[in-house]
């Protein structure tokens, strides 16, 4: 029996990758947990792991091909025991041989069937199986729920369905619907653009997966989150006399913190201080978050990154700043996995080492704000003695959304994070 191997959801906001790179070649057999191929997601590259044993009877995707569906036949996958030599269909080679696009795909060859969709039991609790033992048991009227799987994690595979008993007939799931392509203008839209710029030199440059996701993430925030924005003025020279103090100190460790680190360590701190504050917008209720993990964001060429530090609140100062500098090197070779981009509830975008004063930043759903951090420069101050001095007073802005934080909760949010960074010793206790 041939089987096809499908393009996976290899994170929530995949809707089509690159097929990188193949790890296989025609011909070669597969166990369950073997490397199959390199996929490229809309955030980083990923290898993707064989389900099902066989024999790789036909790459249908070539290396390099983008924009692949996700759920769409990248392969055929031969069952144990078919001939060694199996030919493929006439309209497989086909698809083979023709590139992958949006309106025709390898998964519209005719010679295989694709495996039911994955099973849930009666508590909603999702089955985990094997494509094949999954066509098996709708085959055989066999109701997985009743099978005990012996593959990695419980997972039912072939050697569980074969002969087991009939117990009951499985209905076939109702046919999904395709998701709709995301961040693309229509060509109507696209050539009216196009019309106003005729006889005008430019380059036209297709957007990649990581860009359409950002450009339907942002559009999304700003049409449905109703942002408010705060802004204070923080003086740091206590905080760089300190920061400078304490290097000394790490120096021989090969540790180095940054003023980001301290902002970091400040509105996770923050956070503990006003709890209410610490919440993501979920719907039809507010989740409440107990830990203060914050997420920063990483420019990375095309786009950008917002890895999440769990836990900052009790997290050292120089840890911060170690597994910063890690989440940050491995957002720009994309090779972040998806739980470390993940959730969170606060987000920093600090632009102030670009030379920028303030800006105001857009939240990232489902957090409940973020903090946008300029440069920090000398200015003329008043002191509290009316006096004039010059002070490093670093600008910042803290978008809200007001769904979750009101005003005056947001106010009290804002000063603490101040307060801990116009007062950083105590952020070492």
């Amino acid at each position: 029996m041939a089987l096809e191997i499908l393009m996976p959801a290899l994170s929530p906001t995949m809707e089509e990758g690159t097929l990188a790179k193949w790890l296989v070649a025609e011909g070669d057999r597969v166990q369950s947990g073997d490397l199959l191929a390199e996929i490229e997601t809309d955030k980083a590259t990923m290898e993707f792991e064989a389900v099902d044993e066989g024999v790789i009877g036909k790459l249908l995707v070539t290396e390099g091909t983008a924009n692949v569906k996700v759920n769409s036949a990248i392969a055929i996958l031969l069952e144990e025991g078919d001939a060694a030599d199996a030919t493929v269909s006439p309209a497989q080679s086909a698809a083979a041989a023709a590139p992958l696009t949006h309106e025709a795909s390898a998964v519209d060859a005719p010679a295989t069937t694709a495996a039911p969709a994955a099973a849930v039991s009666n508590d909603g609790t999702r089955i985990f199986a094997s494509p094949l033992a999954r066509r098996i048991a709708a085959d055989q009227g066999l109701d997985l729920a009743k099978i005990t799987g012996s593959g990695p994690k419980g997972r039912i595979v072939k050697a569980d369905v074969s002969g087991a008993p009939a117990t009951a007939s499985v209905s076939a799931p109702p046919p999904m619907a395709a998701a709709p392509a995301a961040g693309l203008p229509s060509s109507a839209s696209a050539a009216s653009v196009e019309a106003l710029y005729q006889g005008r030199s430019y380059k036209a440059v297709p957007l990649d997966g990581m860009r359409r996701v950002i450009a339907d993430r942002l559009t999304e925030a700003k049409q449905t989150i109703p942002h408010f924005y705060l802004r204070r003025d923080i003086q740091l020279d206590t905080l760089l006399k300190l920061r400078s103090e304490v290097n000394a100190g790490l120096e021989a460790r090969g540790v180095k913190l940054s003023v980001n680190d301290f902002i970091i360590k400040a509105c996770a701190m923050a956070l503990q201080s006003v709890p209410a504050a610490n919440a993501v917008w979920a719907g039809d209720r507010v989740l409440q978050m107990e830990a203060s993990d914050i997420s920063v964001a990483v420019a990375i060429e095309g786009g950008l990154f917002t890895p999440v530090l769990q836990d900052a609140d009790s997290k050292s100062l120089s840890k911060l700043a170690v597994e910063m500098k890690d989440l940050a090197a491995r957002a720009r070779s994309r090779k972040l996995a998806p739980h470390e981009y993940q959730g969170g509830s606060f987000s920093i975008s600090n632009l102030g080492m670009m030379g920028i004063d303030n800006f105001d930043a857009v939240i990232n759903p489902p957090q409940g704000a973020i903090l946008a951090v300029g440069a920090g420069k000398k200015r003329p101050v008043v002191s509290e003695d009316g006096t004039l001095s010059v002070a490093t007073v670093m600008s910042v802005t803290m978008s809200v959304d007001h769904r979750v934080i009101d005003g005056a909760l947001g106010a009290e949010l804002l000063d603490a994070i101040v307060n801990n960074l116009e007062h950083p010793l105590s952020m070492l206790a």
